[in-house]
């Protein structure tokens, strides 16, 4: 089994875009990306290509990724379509990782691109049913809200994903009586903070903490500002393995310490010794032979603030019942004790779907490089990743740990 680097990273600005399909978006992450590696088309060994949406919303099934690499001079080589809910693009990262260290592959690139914007809502609705059994979904909906002490469900314009969080987000505060909604405002702010110093974020302009409790609220107790904005992006990663690093400049190579996707386990509310992240963790800290105490900085799936608290909890990197009190101390901002979604997180950043994951790795090794601008983190060296995915019953069906290491030298 050889090591296993980042040899270059590139993405797109998030948003929505109207005038660019999945194609131009995967086209110019992929650019981006050579450039960075220092690397021609050439170079690239297979694809793995994550993407959620463009199934159900354009009829383009079975070879996405084919289709949207045609033309850009993608050929002859094996191009993997990869969809696994919201972790699609860590997926597709774990799976190139995975090949290179097997030697199936010297070169590898993960990309993940998705156009949501310009859907109707009744689609998109529909979209993100199909992250949940749709031969159940209300039933298993119902249920979880009420093992979590959720209230009744309001009508309104939102994800079936921002109801399932608001019951995480009711449950959270029953369960921890220090928790406050104030609180998970205070993570929505700090990543809004973030997205401001961030070139490619969706939202560039801040908010403090009273902006976001007092700012429409999508599904009690979360406001629009603690809700992640769905829209269009790639990015990509260049995976190699040690013994042709020097066709890249390995001055700025990144080392992959571990890679780990889980499912989903049934588990019930409240048993957080099974739960998906934690289990993940578990093996991923395992391989890399490192701690939760090791972690310099992570960037975690914030599909909404409530998102970010439980994650860092279930990863170690804080106390049970303390993640939002972290954020609301300073712990994970720019200059705390352990940085966490510098990229603006989802909630800033934005969440074109398949491309999230990808977009992590791209801040992580930004900030191992070193390279981040004012957003930089002071002198990471160990990164970590959470992306997850779906949900089934009171967990998530999928979820990928990530971790790298800075390149040496720095």
């Amino acid at each position: 089994m050889t090591e296993v680097y980042v040899a270059g990273v590139g993405r797109t600005r998030y948003g929505r875009f109207p005038a660019l399909g999945v194609g131009a978006l995967a086209r110019e992450a992929l650019a981006r990306c050579l450039a960075d590696a220092g690397a021609g088309l050439g170079d690239v060994a297979g694809v793995f290509f994550a993407n959620t949406a463009q199934g159900a919303l354009e009829g383009q099934h079975l070879i996405r990724g084919q289709i949207a690499l045609r033309g850009a001079g993608v050929e002859r080589i094996p191009i993997f379509n990869v969809e696994n809910a919201c972790a699609s693009g860590a997926s597709a990262f774990h799976l190139a990782a995975t090949a290179v260290r097997a030697g199936e592959l010297d070169v590898a690139l993960a990309l993940g691109a998705d156009k949501l914007s310009g859907v109707d809502e009744h689609t998109t609705a529909g979209l993100f049913r199909a992250g949940m059994d749709v031969s159940r979904w209300e039933a298993e909906l119902r249920e979880f809200r009420a093992a979590a002490g959720a209230p009744e469900i309001v009508p309104g314009r939102r994800s079936v994903f921002m109801d399932i969080y608001a019951a995480f987000a009711a449950h959270y505060l029953r369960r921890y009586p220090g928790a406050t909604v104030r609180q998970f405002a205070a993570v929505a702010a700090k990543n809004r903070r973030n997205a401001a110093r961030n070139p490619l974020a969706t939202y560039r302009e801040p908010l403090t903490v009273e902006g976001v409790l007092a700012a429409r609220e999508i599904a009690a107790p979360l406001t629009l500002p603690m809700c992640a904005p769905i829209g269009d992006g790639a990015a990509a990663t260049l995976l190699c393995s040690a013994d042709v690093l020097t066709r890249f400049d390995s001055r700025r190579a990144v080392r992959v310490r571990a890679s780990v996707v889980a499912s989903g386990s049934g588990r019930a509310l409240g048993d957080d010794a099974h739960q998906i992240t934690r289990r993940a963790a578990a093996r991923a800290y395992q391989r890399a032979g490192l701690g939760p105490e090791d972690v310099s900085i992570a960037e975690v799936h914030d599909a909404t603030a409530v998102g970010e608290v439980l994650q860092l909890e279930y990863l170690g990197l804080a106390p049970a019942g303390e993640g939002g009190a972290a954020a609301e101390r300073g712990e994970t901002a720019l200059g705390g004790r352990l940085p966490v979604n510098t990229s603006g997180g989802l909630e800033g950043n934005g969440h074109p779907v398949g491309a999230t994951g990808l977009g992590q790795i791209h801040e992580l090794v930004t900030q191992l490089r070193g390279e981040a601008g004012d957003r930089q983190a002071p002198r990471p060296r160990i990164a970590l990743a959470e992306n997850g995915g779906g949900f089934l019953g009171a967990e998530e069906a999928a979820a990928a740990v990530t971790i790298l290491e800075s390149p040496e030298g720095r």
